[in-house]
């Protein structure tokens, strides 16, 4: 491994360190519906944003909900004795990809078939501090 590979590698595993996220693989919901539920709380502060995917009465809400409170705890764990509301916490990135898609048949009228596609997708969940960023911006 060359010297610049392996310092942008170092690189990223310190940025990762800081990096406060969860990821969904395998999610059997389209990823076009679970991507309007993750516009909605994309840049939101998180207790609203579990507001608002709690009373949402979409699916796919209900996945996304579990999985901003695993980034939550994931947060905690890093963060011992911080309390959530006092570190402004918010969704930094919400990334919806298209995961593996299950073919099936269904029978269509004379003796033909129609080709169904079941998608699934992955969606990762960033969360940043509001607090940490006013501080890397006086610097």
């Amino acid at each position: 491994m060359g010297a610049r590979k392996r310092n942008t590698a170092d690189q990223r595993k310190e940025d990762a360190k800081s990096r406060y996220q969860a990821i969904l693989k395998n999610c059997p919901t389209s990823p076009r519906k679970m991507r309007l539920v993750t516009d909605l709380i994309s840049g939101m502060e998180v207790n609203k944003a579990l507001d608002v995917l709690k009373f949402s009465s979409q699916e796919a809400s209900r996945r996304m909900e579990k999985l901003l409170l695993s980034a939550i705890a994931n947060w905690q764990s890093k963060n011992e004795g911080v309390r959530v509301e006092e570190s402004n916490l918010y969704v930094k990135l919400v990334h919806v990809d298209g995961g593996r898609s299950l073919k099936r048949l269904q029978t269509a009228p004379q003796g033909r078939a129609y080709r169904l596609r079941k998608r699934s997708n992955h969606v990762t969940l960033v969360l940043d501090s509001k607090i940490k960023e006013v501080e890397n911006r006086s610097k």
